[in-house]
Order: C-alpha cells, then sequence, then structure tokens
C-alpha cells in the first residue's frame, strides 16, 4: 500500500469510528440517561478537555518522537476506551460517572493522535498540500457519515454492539500506519541535534511561530470562535433541540450528522474537481460568514424538515471553510515545528469546542436550545465581521501566501 493511500486509511479508520462515537455519545447522555441540558454540556465538555490541556505537550513529542509512532500508541489506546463502556452496560452498572471516565479517556487518546498525524500529512502530501487536505477532509467527513448512519440503529442493535464495532475501525486504522515508515520513524532532523531543548522552549517557540504570524494567528482566532459557537451549538444544542423540541430518537440525531457531513462532503467533492483555491482566506471568511446566517435560520426553524436541511446547508459551509483553515496553518507552518503549529490549529478549535459545550449547555438551560443556538450564531457574526475588518484575511496577497510557501 503506498504512504498516501496508508495515510488516507488511517483518516478513514478514525473518522468512522469517531462519527458513530459523536452519535452514541450523545444518545447515551441525553436518551438513556435523561441528563439535564447543562449536565450534557458538561459531559461533553469532559470528552474535548483532556484534548485542550494536552495537545500543545503532544505536538512537540511527536516532532521528537515520530508522528508515526506516537499515532499508532494513542489509536491502540482509543481502540480500548470502549471496552470500559462495553464492560460497565453488560455488567448493568453504567453510570454518568462512568460515561464522564470514558470521555476523559478518550479525550487524552485524541490529543495524541491528532498533531502526530497532521505532523505526517506534509510529507505524504508532496508538492499538492491542499489536494492532500481536500482528500482527507473527504475522508474525514465521507467515513463520519458511514459512521453515523451505523449509530443510528443504536435503539435497535444496543450500545454495546456499536461499540465493538467502533473499537475494531480504531485498530484497524493503528495496522494502517505500518506503511508509514521512513520519515516517520524518529524526530526531525532538528530535534535530532538540538536534544538539550527544552519542552517549554519548544512550546514557546511554536506559540511565537504562530503568534507573529498574521494569517496563522487569524486562524487560530477564527477557529477558537468556530470551537466556542459553531461546536457548542453542533455538539449539545442540536441534540437538545430533537430531544425537547422534536422529540426525537438516535435515529433523528444520526440523520442529522450524516446530512451535515453530506453537506461537508458535496462541498469538498466540488474543490476537488475546480483544483487549488488562491484567495484562501477570502475564502474561509465568506464561508464562515455564510455559515453563521445559516445556523441562525436554523435556530429560528420551528419544523423539523426545515431544521434539517438547514443544518445540511451549514455543512456546505463548513465544507469550504475547514479545508482552507488547514491548508493555510499546514503550508504556512515551518518543517522543524509543524506538529507544534498543527497542535496550535487543533487546540484552537477542540480546546474551544468544550467550553462551547458548556456555554450552550448552560444558555439552553436558561434560555432553550434553540435559543441557544441563535445566540452563538450572532455571536460568531460578530466576530467575522471583527476579523474581516482588522486583519489581513482578506488581502488578497496575504491570503495567497499559502500558495506560495
Amino acid at each position: 500500500m503506498s504512504p498516501k493511500r496508508a495515510y488516507l486509511l488511517t483518516i478513514s479508520s478514525w473518522y468512522l469510528a469517531y462519527g458513530m462515537q459523536s452519535v452514541v455519545f450523545a444518545w447515551l447522555v441525553t436518551l438513556v440517561l435523561r441528563e439535564l441540558p447543562e449536565r450534557v454540556g458538561f459531559a461533553q465538555m469532559m470528552l474535548g478537555l483532556p484534548t485542550m490541556l494536552l495537545i500543545l505537550l503532544a505536538g512537540v513529542l511527536a516532532d521528537r518522537i515520530g508522528p508515526r509512532r506516537q499515532a499508532i500508541w494513542a489509536q491502540l489506546m482509543a481502540a480500548l476506551c470502549p471496552w470500559a463502556l462495553i464492560v460497565a452496560i453488560a455488567l448493568g452498572h453504567f453510570s454518568y460517572v462512568i460515561l464522564i471516565g470514558y470521555a476523559l479517556a478518550m479525550g487524552a487518546a485524541t490529543a495524541f493522535v491528532i498533531p502526530a498525524r497532521d505532523g505526517m500529512l506534509n510529507v505524504v502530501a508532496g508538492q499538492n498540500v491542499q489536494r492532500m487536505v481536500v482528500l482527507s477532509s473527504l475522508c474525514q467527513f465521507g467515513f463520519q457519515i458511514i459512521g453515523f448512519t451505523l449509530a443510528g440503529f443504536a435503539d435497535q442493535m444496543g450500545a454495546v454492539t456499536i461499540l465493538v464495532l467502533q473499537s475494531v475501525f480504531l485498530l484497524v486504522g493503528v495496522f494502517a500506519f505500518a506503511p508509514l515508515k521512513g520519515n516517520f520513524e524518529s524526530g526531525t532532523r532538528a530535534h535530532r541535534t538540538a536534544a538539550s531543548t527544552s519542552v517549554i522552549q519548544e512550546l514557546r517557540m511554536g506559540a511565537s511561530t504562530v503568534l507573529t504570524h498574521p494569517i496563522m494567528r487569524t486562524v487560530v482566532l477564527q477557529n477558537v470562535a468556530m470551537g466556542l459557537f459553531f461546536a457548542g451549538s453542533f455538539i449539545v444544542g442540536f441534540p437538545l433541540v430533537v430531544r425537547e423540541v422534536f422529540a426525537g430518537s438516535s435515529g433523528d440525531l444520526a440523520l442529522l450528522n450524516a446530512l451535515n457531513s453530506a453537506g461537508l462532503v458535496l462541498t469538498i467533492l466540488l474543490l476537488l474537481r475546480l483544483g487549488p483555491i488562491r484567495r484562501a482566506g477570502r475564502g474561509l471568511l465568506l464561508a464562515q460568514g455564510l455559515g453563521s446566517l445559516v445556523l441562525l435560520s436554523a435556530g429560528l426553524a420551528d419544523q423539523e424538515s426545515l431544521f434539517v436541511v438547514l443544518v445540511f446547508f451549514w455543512g456546505i459551509c463548513g465544507g469550504l471553510a475547514l479545508p482552507m483553515s488547514r491548508t493555510l496553518m499546514q503550508q504556512l507552518a515551518p518543517a522543524d515545528q509543524r506538529a507544534r503549529v498543527m497542535s496550535f490549529y487543533s487546540l484552537s478549535f477542540l480546546g474551544a469546542a468544550p467550553l462551547g459545550a458548556l456555554l450552550v449547555g448552560y444558555l439552553a438551560s436558561l434560555y432553550g436550545p434553540q435559543q441557544a443556538i441563535v445566540t452563538a450564531a450572532l455571536a460568531m457574526l460578530l466576530v467575522l465581521i471583527m476579523v474581516a475588518l482588522v486583519s489581513p484575511m482578506w488581502n488578497d496577497k496575504l491570503s495567497e501566501v499559502a500558495e506560495t510557501a
């Protein structure tokens, strides 16, 4: 198997399992345990909290010891996590506390997988980074749809069957890392010749690289806002709307997730056909702005069919925004800091998502889930207006730097 195909297989297996987890976790906490909105938000926050705390350290370690080695062990840990829930359910001891423990363990594994895998992309991609980013995004969201679909049968198949499948798919990804040898076996040359550099110094170097660059700094800021307002709405607001407004089931949750990913896939397929987008910064701003308006409309929808359609169109907007932001960061990151830079990129979104989950959960508890989504959409739109006015992202030349880097 070629390195590119092996790399795409690792992404496919991870996000197939992740898609299943997204539905099953929300189903377990909202429909099985019937937890209050604030406890739903807290549980989702616990799923992302270890990522927020550990991902920067994970990025430094991936640069030091080699991304392939780190990714293998971290994904193996992720494959073992579902068995804690399987045993608890089989023994009749499943509870909110056990679900929180699972969330913390899976979040920790995720923190070490993501920067390690991102650190390999440029070497695998060669000269065409944006195309590899788009292909990776296609695998990510395409296989998420399959995962959402499988998890939609949780009511019929039972949680244990879904969790076993999740573990198996993650193990497939562990073996898919085998062909990715050579440049991925050990740390970068810079780390082999400067082993005395401390972890703290390397974190500071990575932070300085990101924060002093006008484009990367702006992408990180937008990612924080996306984590707070977009991710919070998706992982807490949407399931609560399904439960409290439309009296839905696990199948409705799965359909919602699948249609959102279908919108993402549709845009990504279009990007593959059109070729590279030169003004990536401008495309990112436009996609997020339109996405904010669509999310606002979804929060105001009073019919389930309209709500689902709007979530699909929201996914179409995300299908442009996510590849553009990742392309900018991948192409602008120095080779010897790539895993670290991408860990800051991931942290800006995944680290903010738990706070967004908590925020939207409390807003939903106070004002209702639909009002919480409307508030989040308006806040995101305000951030984008400020970014467009004061940042270099709209400037053609600065937006095109990534294409020539």
